[in-house]
């Protein structure tokens, strides 16, 4: 069961994300068939009850990227407070992780999906260069190179909608 659950005044979510970045590209995923197909997200998802946020980390990587990673450390803490298109307001938080990247990583290819249908989420390496006009999620990867940081640094998001 996903650490997440309904209150009088919204919705919790506890989950993990994954920095997959390799010189100046950044793997993001994102889900061509929904409204907002050109929103780029974060590899990653809810933890699950007893699970540590490394675990599933680990967990949402491989079911994401088919692949065995290895974590390089925990690099951001994301708090981040918004309202769904329904008007749910969420309070979230997120932990993320610099991820190492190997060879087998560095070679996959934009439009990699382990998802079935045609409707399924995509993997892509994003040039940070070139996205300032792109909607990536969370913010923050546009503009933290966290190979550089040593500290675990943390981000409070309000947003009344997203």
């Amino acid at each position: 069961m996903d650490c997440t659950f309904k209150t009088e005044e919204g919705k919790f979510n506890y989950r993990v994300g994954a920095i997959i970045r390799n010189g100046n590209r950044i793997l993001m995923a994102r889900n061509p068939g929904e409204t907002r197909g050109d929103m780029w997200y974060s590899v990653g998802g809810r933890v699950r009850f007893g699970e540590t946020a490394e675990e599933a980390c680990l967990r949402e990587l491989k079911e994401e990227t088919g692949l065995e990673l290895e974590l390089e450390r925990l690099a951001a803490i994301h708090e981040n407070f918004f309202r769904d298109a329904e008007g749910t307001l969420y309070h979230e938080i997120s932990l993320f992780f610099l991820v190492k990247v190997d060879k087998k990583l560095a070679s996959l290819e934009s439009g990699h999906s382990t998802t079935d249908g045609p409707d399924g989420e995509v993997l892509e390496w994003l040039d940070l260069s070139d996205c300032d006009d792109k909607q990536i999620y969370p913010e923050f990867f546009k503009t933290t190179d966290f190979s550089k940081e040593k500290d675990i640094l943390h981000f409070i998001t309000r947003n009344k909608t997203r």
